[in-house]
């Protein structure tokens, strides 16, 4: 099969072909906008025969727990669920649509981040609030990043002579996230109801005290201000008050800017409490896993997760940190007890593989 994988997001859309060599064709467009669908058109006709479009939509809610066929039902209940992630679920939506009017004979498949984590037990996945939030209005931790955690789990099984039964996956990019899985499962997860829970991210919160948030209402904050803070004015770039691109920071950090510093510092310390704590769910770390932007790119963060990580057997290589590139690779010490790799992001590949299983 020829599957066009479309990752659509708040800033881009990426397009992908991925035919039985890998990846044959690949574009990036501009953030999703009125031009969209003329973009897609012209694409499209350059694509040549394609067997089905595969979508990735971040949250599929309670419902959807595994790959999907995209039809009219379908289309109409994605809609449901929008409003728990308004950041990436709505430009994917419209790439859908597009791509449906453009090309209705082609076989559409919906790919959820939030599927992977399907397999989270209760006591991870439920909150300590009333039964009529958990139960009726289905409040609930779902989880992200699921393609990607999905496709390092698959690399690992490649590149490694055993499978790791106990792996951490961070991945660290715009957005960041650490899961824990065992034995090929999701059983915890940094991200909650919706993508702005967990670690400092580029511009989102994570984790922040639901008092100080009650706090901000109180005293004239309306909640349309307060999401728009949490989610654009936060992260990095409310700590550091210039820019939350990580290269951005720890290049002002070398020149001695202390608030690059400062920001970075707590960045660092949030992401080693998560690695323990998603160790400690999966009762021990076999492997450490860094994907995403930031966890491909910077050595500098990779080496200083770690270098407090010795304590659950952790050690890295620092030449093979400083040499990693382009390719999946070990960057831990042979004889390490955890096994640390970059794998890098390749979710078009996790999505073309669920869009042919489902079809197949």
């Amino acid at each position: 099969m020829r599957i066009l994988a479309v990752n659509a997001g708040s800033t881009s859309v990426k397009l992908r072909v991925v035919g039985a060599g890998g990846v044959e064709q690949s574009e990036d467009l501009g953030a999703p906008g009125e031009g969209l669908a003329a973009e897609l058109d012209r694409f499209l006709e350059r694509a040549g025969s394609l067997d089905a479009v595969a979508h990735r939509v971040v949250h599929g809610g309670a419902r959807y727990r595994e790959a999907v066929r995209i039809d009219d039902a379908t289309r109409r209940a994605l809609d449901e669920v929008t409003a728990l992630a308004p950041l990436h679920n709505p430009p994917a939506l419209a790439a859908i649509d597009a791509c449906r009017r453009a090309r209705p004979d082609i076989p559409a498949v919906a790919c959820f981040d939030t599927a992977f984590h399907a397999t989270l037990p209760p006591d991870a996945y439920t909150y300590a609030l009333p039964r009529e939030w958990t139960e009726q209005r289905g409040v609930r931790r779902f989880g992200f990043h699921g393609l990607s955690c999905a496709w390092a789990v698959r690399r690992l099984g490649e590149m490694l002579p055993a499978s790791p039964r106990r792996v951490v996956v961070c991945h660290l990019g715009g957005g960041a996230s650490v899961t824990a899985v065992a034995d090929g499962c999701s059983v915890d997860t940094t991200m909650g109801f919706t993508p702005l829970a967990g670690l400092v991210m580029a511009t989102r919160s994570g984790d922040v005290d639901p008092g100080v948030l009650l706090w901000m209402l109180r005293s004239g904050v309306s909640p349309a201000q307060l999401g728009d803070l949490l989610e654009h004015h936060s992260g990095l770039a409310g700590l550091s008050g210039q820019s939350g691109d990580m290269k951005s920071l720890l290049a002002c950090r070398r020149d001695g800017d202390e608030t690059a510093a400062g920001a970075v510092a707590v960045y660092l310390h949030r992401l080693r409490s998560a690695v323990g704590a998603m160790a400690a769910a999966a009762a021990g770390i076999d492997c450490l896993v860094f994907t995403g932007g930031v966890g491909e790119g910077a050595g500098e963060i990779r080496a200083e997760t770690c270098g407090q990580l010795g304590w659950l057997g952790v050690a890295l290589d620092r030449r093979a940190n400083e040499a990693a590139g382009a390719d999946d690779t070990v960057i831990s010490p042979p004889g390490a007890a955890v096994t640390t790799v970059i794998v890098h992001a390749r979710e078009e590949l996790q999505m073309a593989s669920e869009a042919r299983h489902l079809l197949d």
